[in-house]
């Protein structure tokens, strides 16, 4: 009796673990554009374009390669269908002996897979994500007895595991596990930002965008301009053009913000990582290769392969420690909505208005937009996490909920209490000037606090200082702010106070 092999969307591996032992002659690939999956929330155009284009190019590889596939095409006439009902018409069509899939990225559809032997009555076989340098267990002993997990330590574990940037004595190249130090300079133009990496859309592309347009025209964001990769060999081409062109300024410019320029140094590699286009492991073993023949710095390729096997195999762990609790967290006690400028960019705050309008034009912006801009704002207003969560899943290309969860609401809206984190990510107007252009275009002046041209953020920073000094002023990483808070004259804390809580009522006049 056949298996039916079910691939999801972000499991564009030829080397995945579903597929190991599969049998061309009696196995039965299914993959499917299911429109429960693609609206469940706001997914941005781009993405939805990304992913069902990826998937048919993948499908239609796995069938040169003489697999068995089945492959269904999104309809309009079957809005109401989920996974798990594709599925169920196939069991009945085939009455496969058991089901074979990868563990997938999100705990909804998890929870869902886990109990198909019982609601679809085969037996259903999840098998780990080996394209993750540390298996769900390996993390759990790791964080195991500890009251906060700190990813520097783990990221020193994942790069004694892997031999990334490591010498034969077991130590790290260069004399030092981390050089973030060196990564903040801000970029006034020079050197030059390489143009992104581009691949024009082909026909599965092209009908795929038409799609799209037709029936998720609502959904967030521009599919104007589409040029991401789709193929891994495509995917790969991206990867050589980032350590060729980018990686060389990617360290000294990694927390850079320019008015003027979207990509600046950055991979864009992740919404290729994040579905399976590109092997995280053997990325980051290129661009320690890009070291060792001196075509980049330490400070570059560390920073950059820290974000990988440190940064995003840290967060996949938490999340599957900790789910389904982990996304009820909201200690900070946070009930402001989202306000509508998210979803248009329409306000005065230019740094607000260009990494939403970035965003929406190309389904990305960089880690110090989201982190340092648009989350800062959300922290120091008190965005209920639910509804910031469902933004930053919604409006990225490479969003999917392990990696999106613990990086907003722990990271950025420091709403499990410090677990992940130890001091929330608050900052000022000064912050953002002091990392891009974006304040001498602003209508705000970001020298002022209290006055109405002030920039927003300076007051609010205080606001935020001021109600949580209860979760914060014993932090010793924060006791520096609350002495600076402290020292204020009376007069000045009141006006500083005054003016955030009227802008907290008039957020989507900003």
């Amino acid at each position: 009796m056949a298996n039916l092999i079910l691939i999801l969307a972000d499991q564009l591996t030829p080397g995945l673990s579903a597929l190991d032992g599969a049998d061309r002659d009696t196995d039965r690939i299914v993959m499917a554009e299911v429109h429960s999956e693609a609206s469940y929330t706001n997914h941005h155009k781009k993405k939805l374009i990304l992913l069902f284009s990826a998937m048919r190019h993948f499908a239609g590889q796995l069938e040169a390669d003489g697999y068995s596939v089945h492959y269904q095409r999104y309809h309009p006439d079957n809005t109401a269908q989920s996974l798990e009902q594709v599925m169920a018409e196939q069991i009945k069509a085939h009455q496969p002996e058991r089901i074979i899939t990868t563990e997938c990225g999100e705990w909804r559809l998890h929870n869902i897979i886990s109990q198909w032997h019982e609601t679809l009555g085969v037996t259903t076989e999840i098998r780990p994500d080996t394209r993750f340098i540390a298996t769900k267990q390996e993390f759990a002993d790791w964080a195991e007895g500890r009251k906060q997990l700190r990813m520097e330590y783990f990221y020193r574990e994942m790069r004694r595991k892997t031999g990334l940037l490591m010498t034969p004595e077991q130590k790290p190249e260069g004399g030092e596990w981390n050089y973030d130090a060196e990564n903040r300079q801000k970029w006034t133009g020079k050197p030059p930002a390489p143009a992104p990496f581009r691949i024009e859309p082909d026909a599965v592309t092209q009908e795929v965008i038409d799609m799209v347009e037709k029936h998720f025209g609502d959904h967030f964001g521009s599919s104007d301009d589409f040029h991401f990769a789709v193929t891994a060999a495509d995917a790969e081409k991206a990867l050589e053009h980032f350590i060729d062109y980018a990686l060389p300024c990617f360290g000294d410019y990694q927390d850079a913000i320019s008015d003027h320029e979207d990509w600046l140094f950055h991979s864009i590699l992740s919404p290729y990582i994040n579905c399976g286009l590109l092997d995280p492991l053997a990325v980051c073993k290129q661009a320690a290769q890009a070291w060792y023949a001196g075509r980049a710095p330490i400070n570059a390729v560390e920073g950059f392969i820290r974000q990988i096997v440190g940064w995003r195999e840290f967060v996949r762990g938490i999340y599957w420690l900790h789910m389904p609790e982990y996304a009820r967290n909201n200690q900070l006690g946070n009930d402001r909505a989202l306000p509508g400028f998210y979803w248009t960019g329409d306000t005065r705050m230019r740094c607000m208005h260009k990494a939403i309008d970035a965003t929406r034009r190309n389904g990305y912006a960089h880690h110090i937009q989201r982190l340092m801009v648009t989350g800062n704002f959300a922290l120091l207003a008190g965005i209920t996490p639910d509804e910031i969560c469902d933004w930053y899943l919604a409006v990225y290309v490479d969003a999917y909920d392990w990696v999106e969860l613990p990086n907003v609401l722990g990271m950025v809206m420091h709403a499990d209490g410090g677990y992940l984190g130890s001091k929330p990510y608050a900052a000022s107007g000064k912050y953002i000037q002091r990392q891009s252009d974006h304040c001498k275009n602003c209508h705000y002046k970001v020298a002022k606090a209290t006055e109405d041209d002030a920039c927003p953020f300076n007051s609010l920073y205080w606001h935020f200082i001021d109600r949580h000094r209860d979760q914060f002023a014993k932090n010793p990483r924060m006791t520096m702010m609350y002495r600076n808070w402290e020292k204020q004259k009376p007069e000045r804390r009141d006006a500083l106070l005054k003016r955030a809580n009227y802008l907290l009522d008039n957020l989507d006049s900003l």
